[in-house]
């Protein structure tokens, strides 16, 4: 499955090559063959009167890499922006960046939930998640910065570096995503977030697992859990990669393109939030 978001659209998850064949054996494969709707109603109407049968039924737009790539750097735009503003206005107040933090995160795994559940991602729905994890993203890094200055900067240089490397290894070495590699990275993120819910509730109940620390002396299993974390992300990116490539092959509909970029937003967000972390411990 990999990516919720992209695990709510068909469109996104790979064909068998059983369903493939049962698409259509036209030659060129996914023109006319993947929309089978067109098919029906060009032969009836052309039989019926006469006219041109799939040449006068209007096609669905799909989607492109070009939109794809767009509505990302729109979405990252409006999370970027609202990450600085409210950067700046917490400033060195630790406290509401904690508070703004807590909030946010909760406001802002709620949101990925309901819009991602939507059988069609709704622009407003994205617009949102952007702003509120935004603001997330800018009191998180405020807790991070006034303990570590300058460490922002190299955490969101390190995050787009990685999220390079990650697409040229994906788009130059020939990896493939196989089903063996989603159930793996799907499995391990699941138990990895399970581990972290674990030790909040445990933090919260005065107990330290070491498994996420902050100032002061840091554990190796904290590193270790961090650097865990890093790999899962970057490959959670790879199966977005892959699930946007999917849906181009599957003449996914324009509108998914939103899909696409929102579920690579959440992955971005989360490879951010473990290198910010990972650095930390290093700087200590």
């Amino acid at each position: 499955m990999g990516n919720p978001v992209f695990g709510r659209a068909d469109v996104f998850q790979p064909r068998h090559p059983q369903q493939s064949a049962n698409h259509g054996s036209q030659a060129g494969g996914w023109g006319t063959s993947q929309q089978p709707y067109l098919q029906g109603q060009g032969m009836a109407g052309a039989a019926a009167l006469g006219q041109p049968g799939n040449l006068d039924q209007p096609r669905q737009a799909t989607m492109t890499l070009d939109d794809v790539i767009a509505k990302t750097g729109v979405v990252l735009l409006v999370l970027a922006a609202a990450a600085a503003l409210t950067f700046s206005f917490v400033g060195t107040n630790l406290a509401t960046a904690g508070t703004i933090t807590v909030v946010t995160s909760l406001v802002s795994f709620v949101t990925v939930l309901i819009v991602s559940a939507r059988r069609r991602v709704p622009v407003g729905g994205v617009m949102a998640y952007a702003l509120v994890e935004g603001v997330f993203i800018g009191a998180f890094s405020a807790v991070f910065e006034a303990m570590y200055p300058g460490i922002v900067v190299q955490a969101a240089l390190g995050t787009f570096a990685a999220a390079g490397v990650t697409l040229a290894v994906y788009k130059f070495t020939g990896f493939r995503v196989t089903s063996r590699f989603r159930r793996g990275v799907t499995i391990a993120t699941f138990g990895f977030a399970g581990a972290m819910l674990l030790n909040l509730i445990l933090a919260l109940c005065g107990i330290n697992l070491g498994i996420r620390d902050s100032g002061g002396a840091v554990s190796g299993i904290a590193i270790i859990a961090s650097i865990v974390g890093v790999v899962l992300a970057a490959s959670s990116l790879i199966m977005d990669f892959d699930s946007v490539r999917v849906g181009i092959d599957n003449h996914a509909p324009t509108s998914e393109s939103w899909r696409a970029a929102f579920g690579i937003a959440v992955t971005m967000v989360w490879l951010y939030t473990e290198i910010l972390r990972i650095l930390s411990y290093f700087r200590e």
